[in-house]
């Protein structure tokens, strides 16, 4: 009976392990983790200014995370844009937030890069690019964006930038806070 236990036992780790992993290290076509529809997975960062936020702290509130880094050229393209048609738009709006996740660099870097790209959206420090990688796999390539709904699920995943995939992501944000 042991045995039989046991086996039993064995068998439901294993499948638990498995299906975990078919969950979480699996990446899609274009490096993503994590799936539209499927909650976002939790973190707490570390903004430019000191100030840390855990994303499930902003429960409530439509979210925009931009992976980025100062390394990266198709980023820098698309910054202004956000700072332009996303940011300015919206900054005042209180059910809101972006922020900026810089892939894996100090903060010194992450100050020059702000200042050069002539962003004022909050910047986020990614330490060894561990918030980076509950998204997508860690070799992954950047620029990326994670657009999550009031209800912390994820609603849009952009990879590079793309004027008509950009144009969509704006009007999604549109159409979630006139919800």
């Amino acid at each position: 009976m042991k045995k039989i236990y046991g086996l039993f036992l064995l068998i439901g780790l294993l499948f638990v392990s498995m299906s975990a992993k078919a969950q979480n290290t699996t990446p899609d076509s274009v490096g993503y983790l994590v799936k539209v529809g499927q909650t976002a997975p939790d973190f707490e960062m570390l903004l430019t200014n000191g100030q840390k936020v855990k994303l499930s702290s902003l429960r409530g509130k439509v979210v925009m995370l931009q992976f980025t880094a100062s390394w990266c050229g198709v980023c820098r393209k698309e910054m202004p844009f956000i700072e332009k048609d996303i940011w300015q738009k919206h900054k005042g709006d209180k059910v809101f937030a972006l922020y900026g996740v810089d892939r894996d660099e100090p903060l010194a870097t992450v100050e020059k890069f702000i200042s050069q790209t002539k962003i004022t959206y909050p910047m986020a420090l990614d330490k060894g690019a561990d918030i980076f990688a509950l998204y997508a796999d860690r070799n992954a390539g950047i620029t990326r964006n994670v657009l999550i709904d009031r209800e912390g699920k994820i609603v849009m995943l952009t990879r590079l930038f793309n004027q008509e995939e950009f144009t969509s992501l704006s009007k999604k944000i549109d159409e979630l806070l006139m919800n």
